[in-house]
């Protein structure tokens, strides 16, 4: 499981790299992976600081955290 944690965190940053930012069902949709996966990896692509999560309007938005 970790590794398709690992997989969806690689492929997530990649669709951000090349979309900007995006809803939670945009970025699903997107990367073509199961819910459960991407929420796992966003959970730890947040956590080592690399994503950018807000809540707007009961969705959520990500983008990659641009380093100053």
């Amino acid at each position: 499981m970790i590794t398709e944690i690992g997989i969806a965190a690689g492929d997530i940053w990649y669709f951000l790299d090349q979309h900007g930012e995006v809803s939670l069902v945009e970025l699903t949709k997107g990367i073509d992976k199961p819910r459960d996966h991407v929420l796992m990896s966003l959970g730890w692509l947040a956590r080592e600081g690399h994503v950018l999560l807000r809540q707007i309007d009961g969705d959520y938005k990500i983008c990659l955290r641009k380093n100053a």
